[in-house]
């Protein structure tokens, strides 16, 4: 098993911080500049989104949290996940410019080897046909960087001992996304999309993050918790308490993205590693949804549907009542017990 163990980057200590050489563009003036502090840090270009993004204020947004010490991903025998998912053009947009794909893989023999899936929701945003391109090439490329460079390594398994330079599964998520970002800018020069996508091996998630579409861990015990940070002008006001959360889903400048797929050569990734506890689902959406739809009701419709996928109908379909301004994507990973 030390493929799988190197791959996975398990060490006696795990965490996730992953730092690409990428810096991000030159900043240009952002709007209402005489609202944020002199400490606010550069980023990239500010995109203008589409789609609205009210902003909830939590402390800790991204934050990771330390692991125990690993020794691999924990396998169930028979028991495996099971996930959902939905997307809708919602009531107002002619075409839906969200992408989702869903691959997932499981063994029954003697290499004991635990579950895979990916799973990745992407929110183009350009022209009216620029965003759904953006967003498809980049669930597409996302994906075959991770066949090629995670799973197939693990379903081959034939090394009897691996590079020490050999990159960890965070490290090929972030360079699959910075690929994928290659791709849509010589591809869609107008377009741009949010992605946010998580490679589950057994019961670690592995998840990368640009733009606004949100990660989501619901358990019984603590509810539903956002573990991606949103990359918008509100959400850095709100850390630098220069807005409050109310402040900002009135305020102009609340569609303004400052870090996108497809808006500059150089990205900077998120990467985020969690255990998922049993009986825990992995929440993975669109603004279209959680701008819509409340935590509170997120959390009574994942608990109390009988499965993954009339979660993820659900969800949509409330939104959908409440105006459907926006496209609608939602995919939810139920965690055996």
């Amino acid at each position: 098993m030390n493929v799988l163990r190197r791959l996975l980057g398990l060490t006696q200590t795990e965490t996730t911080k992953v730092s690409p050489d990428n810096t991000s563009a030159t900043t240009v003036d952002m709007p209402d500049s005489s609202m944020l502090a002199d400490t606010l840090p550069s980023e990239s270009t500010l995109i203008q989104e589409e789609s609205a993004a009210t902003v909830q204020e939590k402390p800790g947004f991204g934050a990771t949290r330390q692991l125990p010490p690993l020794e691999s991903a924990l396998t169930r025998p028979n028991q495996h996940i099971t996930y959902g998912q939905s997307t809708d053009v919602g009531m107002v947009r002619s075409n839906n410019q969200d992408s989702l794909l869903t691959f997932f893989a499981t063994q029954g023999n003697t290499d004991n080897m635990p579950d895979f899936g990916v799973f990745i929701v992407a929110d183009g945003m350009g022209g009216h046909h620029d965003g759904e391109k953006a967003s498809a090439i980049a669930t597409r490329v996302l994906a075959e960087e991770v066949t090629r460079k995670i799973y197939l390594p693990m379903l081959q398994g034939n090394k009897e001992e691996t590079d020490a330079a050999q990159p960890t599964i965070s490290e090929i998520l972030a360079e699959a996304v910075r690929t994928a970002n290659d791709v849509v800018v010589k591809s869609v020069p107008e377009g741009g999309t949010t992605i946010t996508a998580a490679a589950i091996i057994g019961d670690l998630a592995y998840i990368v993050h640009v733009g606004d579409s949100r990660a989501y861990l619901v358990t019984k015990e603590y509810g539903l918790e956002q573990i991606t940070r949103d990359h918008s002008l509100v959400q850095r006001l709100i850390e630098l308490d220069q807005l409050t959360s109310e402040e900002a889903s009135q305020h102009p400048q609340k569609n303004v993205l400052y870090r996108a797929i497809g808006q500059s050569d150089n990205l900077e990734v998120d990467a985020i590693t969690r255990r998922l506890p049993p009986e825990s689902y992995l929440l993975l959406c669109s603004d279209g949804l959680w701008n819509m739809v409340s935590e509170e009701q997120l959390m009574d419709i994942i608990m109390n549907a009988e499965s993954p996928q009339e979660a993820c109908n659900r969800m949509v379909a409330i939104a959908n009542e409440y105006g459907g301004p926006d496209n609608i994507s939602a995919i939810l990973i139920q965690i055996p017990d």
